[in-house]
């Protein structure tokens, strides 16, 4: 009722609006008890709520803006606030905050027509004991101007990390799984040769291909590939492309070119990698699952 008042008394003057709003079923103040109302000390809770949208707000953009009430409400606590779950979506709905929420895969490897002998070392096990010993690898595209774009993500299974990544204008075989698998060897500091680390896709024709092959056996990666047509086989590594869709892609309506998703990319890799909340984490971050991980193996007895 105050702010209906707030909105149209210049147009109309406060007593006209109380005089008609008191002759309806919803009018029950009057224009002295409006100027009551407008003089009296906001709460305490008003003046926390103000701070606190603010605060929810920053984190909120800071995030891409893709969290919804769970995440917010652990990021929130994080940046050091004592405030409830249902506090932060009552705040979120205040303010007209909400999560971004992930769409259909499209399909972008390509089903190969030859025999592949390749076997599956995963069976739909995505789980692992410790940082590189599993990686999922999967591509998708983005719409540009001039046309598509090609991103391929590698990802750690047991952080959640994304160790590789590549863009590319066009889809060559092999060429872009090749680029990203590389830049997951450099980046991780995985020695060529590390014993047990699997390499897990789908069937497509880009991940079948003699050269990606080869890469694997140079590189001393087992590989591993899941049923044709059938996504669940590569279920992690397709959530990571539906994720990056929503979550960066989609909160742009174009994307002029190759160049500029590349650049965007890089800064959403960063963030998943570094900042953002995973619930399958226990809403902590790659990064800080593995240097967890390496704590605990430094902090372990030595066997005598």
């Amino acid at each position: 009722m105050i702010r209906f008042i707030d909105e149209h008394r210049d147009q109309f003057g406060v007593e006209a609006i109380c005089r008609t709003l008191r002759a309806t079923e919803c009018g029950f103040i009057t224009s002295r008890g409006y100027r009551a109302a407008k003089t009296r000390p906001r709460s305490s809770r008003t003046l926390r709520d103000e701070i606190l949208v603010e605060e929810l707000r920053r984190i909120h953009a800071e995030n891409y803006s893709v969290y919804g009430v769970r995440k917010m409400h652990h990021a929130m606590r994080r940046a050091g606030w004592e405030i409830g779950r249902d506090q932060v979506a009552r705040l979120m709905k205040l303010v007209g905050v909400e999560g971004v929420r992930r769409g259909r895969k499209p399909i972008t490897t390509r089903p190969t027509g030859e025999p592949d002998a390749r076997p599956d070392l995963v069976e739909r096990r995505f789980t692992a004991d410790g940082p590189h010993q599993l990686w999922v690898a999967d591509i998708t595209y983005v719409r540009t101007i001039s046309g598509f774009c090609y991103v391929a993500f590698i990802t750690d299974v047991y952080s959640r990390r994304i160790v590789g990544w590549a863009v590319s204008g066009n889809l060559h075989t092999a060429g872009l799984p090749l680029l990203a698998l590389e830049h997951a060897l450099v980046s991780t500091g995985a020695s060529r040769g590390r014993q047990g680390l699997v390499h897990h896709s789908d069937r497509g024709s880009q991940y079948v291909s003699l050269a990606c092959s080869d890469a694997l056996i140079t590189a001393g990666v087992s590989a591993s590939v899941g049923t044709v047509g059938d996504s669940y086989d590569n279920a992690l590594a397709e959530t990571v492309n539906g994720l990056y869709k929503a979550e960066l892609i989609h909160a742009k309506r174009v994307w002029e070119s190759t160049e500029a998703v590349e650049l965007a990319t890089m800064g959403w890799v960063h963030w998943w990698n570094t900042t953002r909340l995973h619930e399958t984490l226990g809403y902590r971050t790659p990064a800080e699952v593995e240097t967890a991980y390496t704590h605990d193996q430094d902090s372990a007895p030595v066997a005598s």
